[in-house]
């Protein structure tokens, strides 16, 4: 009896252990270990364990590689363009002169400036144009009054109508003596008032009248040339010395830029050197008027200057601006202008380029380095359209659509 039991739970648990390995075998496991058996390592597969990783490291490269070929394109139309101010040129290697970099200063150009001063001592009657108005040629600038004119005045009136009668009578009736005399005496007379400070216009006046009280001492200046008044430092009644300037008027359409250069580097620099002045940002071309040939004893440097032409009257004598003076011999180097480069958010150098459809989208440079407003670049073909205006703009719209190149 006892032998059937004992056989019976063997067979039981055969059974149970049987149905147990099925299970396992069925759930794909493996099958389980006694208690306290060693499991031996499975050998793994090393080789399909690598070319697993590198193909997933390919399937990443890829994406990277798929992520680095998007480009954002700014699509504008053409009236968004012109509002921006966007303009393109072909990219293409250029003349670019090398400079001498200095500091200057904006000054009147010398040799369109006028100073109204009077000759005589005079009391300011009227003041007929005010300061920052533009005048012209032989416009009333100022009335003045004076004794010493008024004597001049009287003398010519009298000088004037005997010279006439003089003249009428003829050499006939006159000595050769009285007739020069009296010829004499109404040019010197003539001359006197001009000298004082009357226009030949104003003298006629008081000749062809018949009214000798216009011989009151008044007198008017007048403008000797186009300009703008940039200096009236007067009052009406005030008692005016002789050589006391009342108005200077310059032609502000072209202005002098003062540099001041090393001797060393002012050793190139010659009359006629090409010039370019950077003033607020602005680059204005120009050329070297005057080059000094003493050094300034304080500063031990030698001026320079540079005219610049002012048709906008944005510049005013007085203003600080970078002068660029050239003195090399110009090189050929693929060049643009310094407003066709700019930064991104990492740090890199880029420019817009124009594609086939019209739209703009970014690439990267390599600055080398800037010489007088332009920006020598490299690591981009020539041939291409590039954006050389607008690009700040590009590069705002640029940013709104959240883009990042470099996919970081």
């Amino acid at each position: 009896m006892s032998d059937r039991i004992l056989i019976d739970g063997a067979a039981a648990r055969l059974k149970w252990l049987c149905l147990t390995m099925l299970i396992w075998a069925l759930l794909g496991c493996d099958s389980p270990q006694p208690a306290g058996a060693v499991r031996s390592p499975e050998p793994v597969d090393h080789a399909g364990a690598d070319e697993h990783e590198e193909d997933h490291a390919e399937e990443d490269h890829a994406e990277e590689d798929h992520a680095e070929e998007e480009v954002s394109v700014v699509l504008l139309s053409t009236a968004q363009q012109e509002a921006a101010g966007i303009r393109s040129e072909i990219l293409s290697p250029r003349m670019l002169e090398v400079a001498v970099r200095a500091p200057g200063e904006v000054r009147l150009n010398a040799y369109a400036t006028y100073q109204v001063t009077p000759r005589i001592r005079a009391q300011v009657v009227e003041r007929h144009v005010e300061l920052g108005e533009a005048v012209s040629e032989g416009q009333p600038l100022v009335t003045l009054s004076s004794v010493e004119m008024a004597e001049a005045q009287g003398t010519l009136v009298v000088s004037e109508r005997e010279w006439a009668r003089v003249r009428e009578l003829g050499r006939e009736v006159v000595s050769d003596r009285r007739y020069i005399e009296a010829q004499v005496d109404a040019q010197q007379a003539r001359a006197r008032v001009s000298a004082f400070g009357m226009a030949d216009e104003q003298i006629e006046a008081l000749v062809n009248s018949d009214n000798a009280s216009l011989a009151h001492g008044e007198f008017t200046l007048l403008a000797t040339f186009a300009g703008t008044v940039v200096r009236d430092e007067f009052i009406i009644g005030e008692s005016i010395e002789p050589g006391r300037v009342l108005f200077e008027v310059t032609d502000e359409s072209t202005l002098w830029v003062e540099a001041r250069l090393p001797a060393q580097q002012a050793a190139g620099v010659h009359v006629g050197s090409p010039a370019r002045v950077n003033a607020a940002g602005d680059w204005i071309d120009g050329y070297v008027v005057q080059a000094f040939h003493a050094l300034d004893e304080s500063t031990r440097t030698l001026p320079v200057r540079v005219q610049i032409p002012n048709e906008g009257d944005e510049l005013h004598p007085g203003m600080f601006v970078d002068s660029f003076i050239m003195e090399e011999e110009p090189e050929i180097a693929l060049a643009v202008p310094e407003s066709a480069v700019f930064r991104d958010a990492e740090g890199d150098w880029r420019v817009f380029l124009v594609n086939d459809e019209g739209g703009f989208e970014p690439a990267e440079v390599t600055l080398e380095r800037t010489e007088a407003g332009y920006a020598v670049i490299g690591g981009i073909a020539p041939g291409v359209r590039i954006v050389v205006e607008g690009g700040f703009y590009l590069q705002s719209e640029y940013a709104k659509t959240g883009f990042n190149i470099h996919n970081h």
